[in-house]
């Protein structure tokens, strides 16, 4: 249990990044009042919550609805996650939100970015979404499922922390020592990410 507990942390962890989402955050929320940050923050971390809570619970069912076996989903959601991972390591990821959040601040009218783009798509993305229910298929019994959700729980705890904290965060990485830790996150993503694409071809070509 420990293993999958460590395994599905470090997965969430690269996932979500909580200290890629900090100076994002940091960034749409420059001026707004303290308070109206804290809400923002917690808000997005609790509608990304639900999202994931939602597809970790559900997803095999909708899967099984659509008619799209568990080995399929393991393989597609592998080669997602091993973009995802050479987007972090050529620092494409970061680019991309760099932007988004760019279009968000300069648009006057949008003041509360919880829900979009925070919530979704940088917290509870497609990478997330994915990985929860890649982990949950691969889990037996109500404990394992519980592990699975626990880590998942942890990392979402240290987002929001990072995003309650992004100004100070910001300040004490710099932007290079952020670059170098996208980097290596990266790395060890398109490793797990393998593994997922592995794990799902061994089950086919076993079935």
């Amino acid at each position: 249990m420990i293993e999958l507990y460590i395994s599905a942390l470090i997965t969430f962890f690269v996932v979500i990044d909580p200290p890629g989402c900090a100076p994002i955050y940091a960034g749409l929320t420059a001026g707004a009042p303290p308070a109206h940050v804290r809400a923002m923050a917690v808000r997005a971390v609790v509608v990304a919550t639900i999202i994931l809570l939602v597809f970790a619970l559900f997803g095999e069912g909708l899967l099984h609805a659509l008619g799209i076996g568990l080995d399929a989903f393991r393989i597609a959601g592998g080669i997602m996650l091993f973009v995802i991972a050479m987007d972090m390591v050529f620092e494409r990821r970061t680019q991309r939100r760099e932007d988004r959040a760019q279009k968000i601040m300069e648009t006057p009218e949008v003041e509360d970015v919880s829900i979009f783009p925070m919530a979704m798509p940088m917290i509870a993305g497609p990478g997330s979404i994915a990985s929860v229910m890649l982990l949950m298929s691969r889990t037996n019994g109500l404990s394992a499922s519980l592990v699975v959700l626990a880590a998942m729980g942890t990392i979402l705890l240290l987002t929001l922390a990072a995003l309650l904290a992004a100004g100070p965060i910001m300040r004490i990485l710099g932007a290079k020592i952020e670059a170098v830790i996208t980097r290596l996150l990266g790395v060890l993503l398109a490793a797990l990410a393998a593994q997922f694409v592995i794990d799902g071809l061994k089950a086919s070509f076993a079935a």
